[in-house]
């Protein structure tokens, strides 16, 4: 059995082609889809978060709306950049969101990906200290984000308060019991993989990773997998971890999936997102439901992840959208055991 999602980066475009023409849309269309995935059985709803970009880039407004208006699935990020975070403020909007959603919340963070600007976290008041990369910075907030979440006292309390205090330290309010096991990272590396694994977050990978083999995306993702678990079993955590990874995946079941991915089958290929990092992107999985069957069981990754996102064309509608998610719970899923 699998936990199957949808991971949308909620582009919009003012195009006459896309049917999400303004933050406005992506934003309402985001939330609509989240309850017509619940109502389909799907298990998680995951959403982007990139910044300077016409995508969704503040993500608990969303979380906490998908959540007073869902009560099953999951809400989730993939991934939210702690370069730009304040995790102080962040523990606060999570706690918030989470209680809303009634601990349904499943938050992946990460160092983030090339941005649509130089340096954009500077913009938001974060620089690395001296002798930190912003790599560093953003597992420097990650570390105090986790450690806030844990709900002990902290703050010296003042003596003369507007309104009572509890005894002792104060905490972070509101505090949302539980979120600290349902916080993710998103690794590019085995490192980071294996740092995540360590400090008891699960592991997110996405449809790339930064190349350390020069194999497949799915072996490469699976070996990280492994090299995580061994760092959570290392480290003596008393859960069991999850992992997802991130998958395009099209069954091609009617004339509008052939007319738009009826030629988008490929294969792995190697490339750039930064000057100086080789990365393996992930194919795009586009076949009949008997062919796409074969082809995911070939998948080592997915096989060892209990989660899988599949990520969506979100400018081509809710509906749409919802027929594709549909389309892999009802004709692919059962047939690899997943359902």
């Amino acid at each position: 059995m699998k936990k199957i999602g949808f991971l949308s980066f909620g582009h919009w475009s003012p195009s006459s082609q896309s049917q999400t023409r303004s933050a406005s849309d992506a934003l309402l269309q985001s939330i609509e889809l989240a309850v017509a995935a619940e109502e389909l059985g799907a298990d998680g709803a995951y959403f982007r978060v990139h910044h300077f970009a016409r995508q969704l880039g503040s993500p608990f407004p969303l979380l906490a709306a998908v959540g007073a208006k869902t009560s099953r699935i999951e809400i989730g990020t993939a991934v939210i950049d702690m370069r730009y975070e304040n995790p102080l403020y962040m523990a606060e909007d999570a706690g918030a969101a989470d209680l809303i959603a009634g601990g349904r919340l499943q938050l992946g963070i990460s160092r983030g990906s090339p941005e649509q600007v130089i340096d954009g976290w500077r913009y938001f008041g974060y620089v690395p200290q001296e002798g930190q990369s912003d790599a560093d910075m953003a597992r420097s907030h990650a570390e105090v984000f986790l450690e806030v979440l844990r709900g002990e006292g902290f703050a010296q309390p003042n003596p003369r308060p507007m309104f009572p205090n509890p005894p002792g330290m104060l905490r972070l309010e509101p505090f949302a019991a539980g979120l600290r096991d349902r916080i993710w990272w998103g690794a590019a590396t085995n490192a980071t993989a294996q740092w995540a694994g360590k400090l008891g977050m699960n592991l997110q990978s996405s449809t790339l990773k930064f190349d350390e083999g020069g194999q497949p995306l799915h072996i490469q993702q699976a070996e990280q997998i492994r090299a995580f678990r061994a760092a959570w079993k290392e480290a003596g955590h008393a859960r069991e971890p999850r992992v997802s990874v991130s998958r395009s995946i099209f069954a091609l079941v009617n004339d509008h999936d052939r007319a738009y991915f009826g030629g988008n089958g490929s294969e792995d290929h190697f490339g750039y997102i930064e000057p100086d990092k080789l990365a393996v992107f992930g194919r795009t999985y586009a076949a009949e439901p008997d062919v796409l069957v074969e082809q995911l069981r070939e998948d080592e990754a997915i096989a060892e992840a209990d989660t899988l996102l599949l990520t969506v064309p979100n400018q081509l509608g809710v509906d749409y959208n919802a027929h594709v998610i549909e389309a892999i719970l009802k004709h692919v899923a059962p047939a690899l055991g997943w359902r």
